[in-house]
């Protein structure tokens, strides 16, 4: 059942893929092509086949100093490798999240990929697109949290290479100018919504187009209501279910921060990717902003460096009576690196994977482009990077990311609901229930 409805998926996006622009046609926030690499990388590979290489695709989502550091693992390995020609692609988030899709039911995938482990990439696995490297993986190099995410029956069929962690970042020069404190309780976040809203500042800035970055509300609300296991419990069929009371009420408050303004106007409209949120963060339209640890530093040191100077964050506080913990974090896996089952140079593209996931190119990535590792025996160079791999590494809980961690089904029901709240199209009880009614077509099979 899972994989007829992997390949119907494939069959609509395919049909859909036709209506959209090709990757070499997509344009990123600034304009520039998002295929990724230097002007004419593709051609040149293309001359480079025709004259006998072999070419090694690549599709990943990193930008600015990460997509250079990507690149420069690329150059060492056709340095290493004579006769290879490493090609990499770079697409935005989202338009990715189709096109690999698109991709694997079209059976044309990348030789390796960009996921973020979890179900997401579980999905691909069942379908028997992805290879196992089980044998290829030296284990003890990771961090056993990162690997748990492309692990699967105790088989491994990825990499991970760096962790996100996603606090509530904020702007301290508008926290002093108006007296505010971090708030450890949720009372206390509401009094500092409530002073915000009181002196025309955005509370939260937000751009719930794409539906992951309202995400984080509900798991972080969830999470605080009802505890580290809920959501254990809920996808592993083995106690609460997703109709629970702890989801009800964090869509109650969901609901009751967008009554209170906390967020922009036509929050559902804004599109991230072209930076609508983070641009709010720059002026001082807005105070704080929930997104993964990865992409606010790198799009504040590309875009506004000078911005990094009033930049801090706090872990979403506690819910008085809630179950869970200050100390219990929301974060995940990205990039993982997975090689194509359909690759036609299994053997090279498992020494690529190797070359993606060294230590050169983890500590390129931690040190100029605000990556945690996922590779031990990373010495940060970035203090900030630091702090933040120290505040993942003490917390008590990681809780991943609904999204890449649920059969696909379940999570895009999980997105529209939450968007939906956002919105107030859908109540909370409704939200919950249609989530678990999805979770038991697809969970319990």
């Amino acid at each position: 059942m899972k994989n007829l409805l992997f390949l119907l998926m494939g069959a609509v996006l395919l049909m859909a893929a036709g209506c959209q622009p090709s990757s070499e046609n997509m344009e990123t926030p600034d304009g520039e092509s998002e295929s990724g690499g230097e002007s004419g990388e593709e051609d040149s590979s293309e001359d480079a086949a025709s004259e006998g290489d072999d070419v090694l695709s690549v599709w990943h989502i990193e930008t600015g100093n990460a997509q250079e550091v990507l690149q420069e693992a690329a150059d060492r390995f056709e340095e290493e490798h004579d006769g290879v020609t490493v090609e990499l692609n770079q697409y935005q988030n989202d338009a990715y999240k189709e096109q690999i899709i698109t991709a694997m039911g079209g059976n044309s995938p990348p030789d390796i990929f960009h996921s973020w482990g979890g179900g997401w990439l579980e999905n691909f696995v069942n379908s028997d697109q992805v290879m196992n490297v089980t044998d290829d993986v030296e284990t003890d190099r990771f961090l056993q949290t990162g690997l748990d995410t492309v692990t699967f029956d105790d088989e491994i069929y990825g990499v991970p290479v760096g962790m996100e962690l996603t606090p509530v970042w904020y702007n301290t020069e508008i926290f002093e100018e108006h007296g505010l404190e971090v708030p450890e309780t949720y009372d206390e976040l509401l009094e500092v919504v409530e002073t915000l809203t009181a002196n025309d500042i955005i509370p939260f800035a937000l751009a719930n187009q794409p539906q992951w970055p309202g995400a984080f509300y509900l798991m972080y609300l969830a999470e605080r209501t009802g505890g580290p296991d809920l959501f254990d419990e809920a996808f592993n069929r083995s106690g609460r279910t997703f109709d629970d009371e702890a989801y009800v009420e964090a869509g109650e408050k969901i609901q009751e921060l967008v009554e209170m303004g906390a967020f922009p106007d036509g929050v559902n409209g804004m599109n991230y990717d072209n930076g609508q949120s983070r641009q709010l963060m720059y002026s001082g339209d807005a105070a704080m902003e929930i997104m993964n640890s990865g992409a606010m530093l790198n799009n504040v040191r590309d875009e506004m460096p000078e911005f990094e100077e009033n930049l801090d964050y706090f872990l979403f506080p506690e819910i008085e009576g809630g179950e869970g913990s200050q100390n219990h974090a929301v974060g995940g896996v990205s990039p993982a690196f997975s090689v194509s089952e359909k690759t036609e140079n299994p053997e090279l593209a498992v020494e690529l994977l190797k070359e993606l996931s060294s230590q050169e190119t983890a500590q390129g990535l931690s040190n100029r482009s605000g990556n945690i590792s996922a590779i031990k025996g990373v010495d940060y160079e970035d203090d900030y990077v630091e702090r933040l791999s120290n505040t993942l590494n003490e917390a008590d809980y990681l809780q991943t990311f609904y999204d890449q961690t649920l059969p696909p089904e379940v999570a895009q029901v999980h997105l529209d609901t939450t968007q939906g709240l956002f919105g107030q199209s859908i109540t909370p009880e409704e939200a919950a229930q249609e989530v678990e009614e999805t979770a038991k077509e697809t969970l319990d099979e």
